[in-house]
C-alpha cells in the first residue's frame, strides 16, 4: 500500500496555514510540508485577535499559503490521497474560510473530504512526531482549551478535567495585556518571567490537591491584578518579578492537576498511560515543559510534546488528523458545517470546553 498523502488547511484563529503530511501503512508520518502566515501585525494594535480582521487576512493569503505548501511538497493535487480543513472550534468567520476552500478543492479534484476537529489535531500530533501509542493521557494548554483527556483512539476521547473558567494561555495573554506587555502575549511573560523573581509574590495556586483534575485560574489572575494596583505605577523589576511569580503558580497548578489528571485516567481506562502528551501553544512554554517532564517521570511514564511550531495552530496536524482519518475510512461529504463550538468528548456537560 502506498503512504496516504493529505493536504491540511488550518484558519481556526490568526494564524492561516496549509500543508501536506504523509502517512505510512504503518502509521508512521512525515510532514512534506508546512507553511504558516501568522497575523501578529494585524492584531497587535487591539491587543489580541479580532475576528473580523483574521476572516479577511485568511481570504487574502489562503490560497497562496496552499499553493506554495503543494509547491513545497513536490506534489500536484492528483497526488493526493484527501483534503483535509480545521471545521471548528474556533472563529467561525476563519473556519469558514478554509472547510470553504478544502471544499473547493476537494469537489473540483474529487478527493474525499476530511473535516478535523481543531482540537482532536492537537490530541493526535505527538503520534506524528513521537510515535505515541494508544491510549495516552492529554494535556491540551492553548489560548482558548485547557483541558485533561483519556485518548483512547481516534475519535474516543475522554474528558477527565477541564477549566472552570480561564484557558491558561487565556490568563497568560491577559496578565501580559494587564502589565502592557506586546501582543501576542504569552511569549512576552515567559520573557519577562526569565529576569524576575518568582518567590517575591505569593500567589494563589487555586484547585491544588483537588481530587478531580479540573483548572480555575480567574482567582490567580485577580490577585496578579490586585498585587499590580497596589505597586502603581510598576517599575521593570516589578512586572518581571509578577510575571516570573505568576508564571510559577501557573507551573505549580498544571504539574498538580495533571497528577490527578492521572489517578483519573488509571479509574476510567483501568492501566495507566503509555505518555503524557502535551499539546497546544503553552506546551511552548519552557518553564512549564520543564516541569510537565518532572511530573512524567514521577508518574513513570515519558512525555511527550511536538516541536513548537506544531504545538501552535500549524495545517501539519490538521493533514495528519486528516490521515489518522483516511486510514480507517472516515470522511464527511461536503454538506458538512463549520462549527464554532465543537467538544471532543460529546458526552462532557458543564464548565469550559
Amino acid at each position: 500500500m502506498a503512504d496516504l498523502l493529505v493536504l491540511g488547511i488550518e484558519t481556526t484563529c490568526d494564524e492561516t496555514s496549509a500543508a501536506v503530511v504523509a502517512r505510512s501503512p504503518s502509521g508512521a508520518g512525515h510532514v512534506l510540508s508546512n507553511v504558516i502566515r501568522t497575523q501578529v501585525e494585524e492584531h497587535s494594535p487591539y491587543g489580541g485577535v479580532v475576528p473580523e480582521i483574521a476572516a479577511r487576512a485568511h481570504v487574502e493569503v489562503l490560497d497562496v499559503v496552499i499553493a506554495e505548501a503543494m509547491r513545497a511538497a513536490g506534489l500536484n493535487f492528483s497526488n493526493l490521497a484527501a483534503v483535509a480543513a480545521a471545521a471548528g472550534p474556533g472563529l467561525i468567520g476563519g473556519v469558514i474560510v478554509g472547510l470553504t476552500t478544502a471544499k473547493a478543492i476537494a469537489l473540483s479534484t474529487r478527493r474525499p473530504l476530511v473535516a478535523v476537529n481543531h482540537l482532536e489535531a492537537h490530541a493526535l500530533t505527538a503520534r506524528l512526531t513521537d510515535g505515541v501509542a494508544f491510549p495516552y493521557l492529554l494535556l491540551l494548554v492553548s489560548g482558548g482549551h485547557t483541558q485533561l483527556l483519556a485518548v483512547e483512539d481516534v475519535g474516543r476521547y475522554r474528558r477527565l478535567g477541564t477549566t472552570l473558567d480561564d484557558a491558561v494561555g487565556e490568563a497568560f495573554d491577559k496578565i501580559a495585556k494587564m502589565l502592557s506587555l506586546p501582543y501576542p502575549g504569552g511569549p512576552q511573560v515567559e520573557q519577562m518571567a526569565l529576569l524576575g523573581d518568582a518567590h517575591r509574590f505569593a500567589f494563589p495556586r487555586p484547585m491544588l490537591g483537588r481530587r478531580e483534575p479540573n483548572f480555575s485560574l480567574s482567582g490567580l489572575k485577580t490577585a496578579v491584578r490586585l498585587e499590580a494596583d497596589r505597586l502603581a505605577p510598576l517599575s521593570d523589576q516589578d512586572v518581571y518579578d509578577l510575571c516570573a511569580s505568576f508564571q510559577a503558580a501557573v507551573v505549580d497548578l498544571i504539574a498538580d492537576r495533571v497528577r490527578a489528571g492521572a489517578r483519573a485516567f488509571r479509574d476510567l481506562v483501568g492501566c495507566g498511560p503509555t505518555a503524557l502528551v502535551v499539546a497546544g501553544g503553552v506546551g511552548a512554554n519552557g518553564a512549564i515543559r520543564e516541569a510537565l517532564q518532572r511530573t512524567a517521570v514521577d508518574l513513570g511514564t515519558r512525555m511527550a510534546v511536538p516541536p513548537p511550531e506544531l504545538c501552535t495552530d500549524n495545517g501539519a496536524m490538521i493533514a495528519w488528523a486528516g490521515a489518522e482519518r483516511l486510514s480507517r475510512g472516515l470522511t464527511d461529504p461536503l454538506t458538512i458545517s463549520p462549527r464554532a463550538r465543537w467538544p471532543l468528548d460529546p458526552a462532557s456537560t458543564g464548565a469550559k470546553a
